[in-house]
């Protein structure tokens, strides 16, 4: 008896957590406010983004194919999943305020469904567009982010942007190892005064090749140093070599110096992965950049469900200023959470913060907000 009693529970319990009808009525608000949103901000965004650069567009007589498919064709998706969270946070404080203005929640909260009951179609919701965000990122975004940038350097960067010299590389291509070149030439593959230095676990200095210039050999895939001069140091004393030319064995190609920033958008996950690898093993300084970006791909669906359950919370009840007074708080939370985010990204970039807590600091200081502000909701 006591047994088909705990049974008939467990079907009932497992009932109430099937989406009904007031879970699909709330599903379809909250995707269909998404949506809408979506539409109108990023029509807004591709307006204001033309008239900026209609007048590069016409210098540099970019086709007007080119513009629509290799460029706002794929700046859409960037812009989009940029700013979800913000548009995910202004849908679920418009609709739930609009509910809570017309009695809805009350309603639903007096016909027995718990605040927490309530909070599950709009985290299937959440969950939904968390997925989606995060196959977009990493596995769609990279391909369409090459196209999108390639087209930003032939028709709107700036000719500095584009010039064929790079002054002043600095790189470690080793642990330990680091190179400069005084200038290198994109179009040559050259560097010109280059050097090589090479150091103990205790920061001296074991060995210095300098050379005149440096040229990528593509038959070989190597290095050439040209009238090079190297001086070795060891407890024994100092050796001194020079030539006219010597390979070098350094594990960086010519597409290494010329690298932006934004390579990182580019990349898949997978390729991402390979990639930090490669920073790890020649001991890299830039892999900040690029560990950053991996935890942050992680790190950013969970937003999704922390902003839910504020703007949830936050917007279950009426409140003096109706919908707008919501709305303004919302936004200002939302850009809060973004500015925080990259103020936390420079902090791991310029400092010693370590980049996968840089990445979820901004989610863990949120959670405590929304965790606050749930507790202060209507039950």
């Amino acid at each position: 008896m006591e047994r088909r009693d705990s049974s008939k529970n467990f079907r009932e319990s497992l009932k109430k957590l099937l989406p009904g009808i007031l879970d699909w009525y709330i599903i379809k608000q909250f995707l269909g406010t998404f949506v809408f949103s979506l539409v109108l901000i990023l029509g807004i965004a591709v307006i204001f983004d033309f008239s900026e650069k209609i007048d590069d567009f016409i210098q540099k007589q970019a086709p007007l194919k080119a513009i629509i498919f290799d460029y706002y064709l794929n700046f859409i998706p960037y812009f989009a999943t940029l700013f979800a969270p913000m548009f995910v946070f202004i849908s679920v404080i418009f609709f739930t305020s609009r509910m809570a203005v017309n009695t809805e929640i009350i309603a639903m909260l007096n016909s027995g469904m718990s605040f927490r009951r309530l909070l599950l179609p709009y985290f299937m919701s959440a969950a939904f567009i968390a997925l989606a965000a995060f196959m977009l990122q990493n596995y769609v975004l990279p391909h369409s982010n090459i196209a999108r940038l390639d087209f930003e350097e032939k028709y709107y960067r700036s000719s500095d942007f584009r010039k064929m010299n790079v002054s002043s590389v600095h790189r470690q291509v080793y642990p330990n190892v680091y190179i400069y070149m005084e200038q290198y030439n994109k179009i040559s593959q050259s560097g010109r005064n280059f050097s090589m230095e090479k150091f103990d676990d205790n920061g001296r200095l074991e060995s210095k090749m300098t050379a005149n210039m440096i040229r990528w050999d593509s038959t070989t895939n190597k290095w050439g140093a040209w009238w090079y001069y190297i001086r070795e140091t060891d407890s024994i004393g100092e050796r001194l070599s020079s030539g006219r030319r010597i390979d070098t064995v350094l594990n960086v190609g010519p597409e290494d110096f010329t690298r932006s920033p934004e390579f990182v958008y580019t990349m898949t996950r997978r390729e991402l992965i390979d990639y930090i690898d490669v920073l790890e093993s020649q001991g890299s300084d830039e892999i900040k950049l690029y560990l950053n970006e991996k935890h942050r791909r992680y790190a950013s669906p969970f937003a999704f469900f922390i902003l839910t359950l504020i703007g949830v919370s936050l917007s279950s009840r009426k409140i003096k200023g109706g919908i707008g007074m919501q709305i303004g708080l919302g936004l200002v939370l939302t850009f809060s959470y973004i500015l925080f985010m990259q103020f936390a990204s420079q902090f791991s970039l310029k400092g010693d913060l370590e980049p996968a807590l840089a990445m979820w600091i901004p989610n863990i200081i949120y959670t405590f907000i929304a965790m606050g502000v749930y507790y202060s909701a209507p039950k």
